[in-house]
């Protein structure tokens, strides 16, 4: 292929610098348009394999072990793979098993991040080769129903790099060796455990001193927990207070999500013990109160995001709502001036009766007097059109999204033309709204 210059002289691909070779291949964003590039000449076929630093790998490669061999012969320098078999049906062929995954670990020696979705055929034995990926730095394992917490001992053990570990729906990894092997270490800056139905959040206090280096940790219980059953701390739990001797002092992003906690008692007690959050999401969580939320905010004044979803509970005496009050909003206003992301979803507050601890005027306070960007209510029914005309005084607001929020009519939209900022606006389920209230907005804005 030859290409004219400035000079209308013709200028073969071959002729290319390399570093502008390399700037054309990084531009390309998919692995199509990279391969169709790689057949335009010898050179760029080169160049391009040399730099390719990641490849997908998914049903219909077979045999995956040849393929594999192939690929890592010509990519020699990936850094980043990923296996996902989701969907997979006998007639797609071989998944990656135990023996495809000892010949990868042998010929992909600059691996640091490594991707198993869905592989059906690889056990502990398997992951014990991951060792031989000496740079390895972030796992993610998912639906593989093999492994236990002994395939997960031997990474924690081979694997020295590694910072990033992710665990999704491995419905039989139990126990805490691994995790207290992972703590003592220290070497873990990410820990993401979801769906996983044998690791519950007591187990996760075993990572310990871990907890004072990780900048990101998830958990994410599989089923919400059932308010009216009280909660039960395992035995060995009770009164053992050296398990919660550590701090997340470096802690950045937390997410909790359908787990159910006393004071001071599961994993509820990062949220004091937290002092550089920038991200909270916590997702159904019963148990948590204002004096935790209030602590929270006076240690991380640095917090830019939270996200809440909330039921309603048995809180004191016979009052049935959701835990958290103004006085929660309020210690957000007062310690959080970084506060831009705000997401507060209520699952199952009957409009009719006082279900939800907030107030309107807690929310609009809190709009007042943070710079929020992003704002997102789902099941506010306590949010009407006086708290749409707040909202269109909202200085910094860019970004609303609405969802079964009833108590808005059209008069709110009619406030919520006179927003200066606002650019990005999505309505759900609000069905005090018609198309009159639509309209006028648009009409407002053209």
């Amino acid at each position: 292929m030859r290409l004219p210059n400035q000079h209308g002289c013709a200028i073969s691909m071959e002729d290319l610098p390399e570093a502008l070779l390399g700037e054309i291949i990084k531009r390309l964003p998919t692995t199509s348009d990279l391969n169709s590039l790689s057949l335009v000449s010898k050179r760029l076929y080169t160049v391009e394999a040399e730099l390719r630093g990641a490849i997908y790998v998914g049903c219909g490669v077979c045999p995956v072990t040849v393929a594999l061999a192939s690929l890592c012969s010509r990519f020699r320098n990936l850094c980043k793979v990923e296996f996902n078999y989701s969907g997979w049906m006998p007639n797609d062929g071989m998944q990656l098993g135990n023996e495809g995954l000892h010949v990868f670990s042998s010929c992909c020696p600059s691996l640091t991040d490594l991707t198993l979705s869905f592989c059906a055929h690889i056990d502990d034995s398997g992951l014990g080769f991951l060792a031989c990926f000496k740079k390895l730095m972030s796992l993610r394992l998912k639906a593989l129903p093999q492994l236990t917490s002994a395939g997960l001992l031997s990474v924690a053990v081979g694997c020295k790099s590694l910072s990033a570990l992710r665990l999704i729906s491995c419905k039989n990894v139990h126990g805490v060796e691994w995790l207290e092997y992972l703590g003592k270490s220290g070497s873990l800056e990410e820990l993401v455990v979801v769906n996983c139905v044998k690791i519950r959040q007591f187990d996760l206090l075993s990572f310990g001193s871990g907890f004072m280096k990780v900048q990101k940790f998830e958990f994410q219980n599989v089923c919400l927990p059932y308010s009216f059953i009280k909660f039960d701390v395992p035995s060995n739990m009770a009164g053992d207070q050296s398990r919660y001797d550590f701090c997340g002092d470096f802690l950045k992003d937390l997410t909790l999500a359908r787990i159910s906690t006393e004071a001071e008692i599961g994993l509820c007690c990062l949220l004091r013990k937290c002092k550089a959050l920038e991200n909270l999401s916590l997702y159904y969580v019963l148990g948590v109160h204002d004096s935790d939320m209030i602590t929270m905010a006076q240690s991380n004044r640095n917090l830019r995001s939270i996200s809440l979803m909330l039921t309603p509970q048995h809180c004191e005496g016979y009052v049935y709502r959701t835990a958290l009050t103004d006085d929660s909003l309020k210690a957000l206003d007062l310690w959080c001036p970084m506060l831009q992301s705000v997401e507060l979803t209520f699952y199952g507050c009957e409009p009719d009766w006082p279900e939800i601890g907030f107030t309107q005027e807690g929310l609009v306070m809190l709009i007042r007097s943070c710079p929020i960007r992003d704002l997102k209510l789902g099941g506010a029914n306590i949010f009407d059109d006086e708290g749409m005309k707040a909202l269109s005084c909202a200085r910094f607001l860019e970004s609303l999204k609405l969802i079964n929020c009833i108590a808005i009519t059209d008069a709110g939209m009619h406030f919520l033309a006179r927003s200066p900022s606002l650019t990005n606006l999505m309505l759900e389920l609000c069905h005090g709204l018609t198309m009159m209230g639509w309209s006028r907005l648009c009409a407002h804005e053209s």
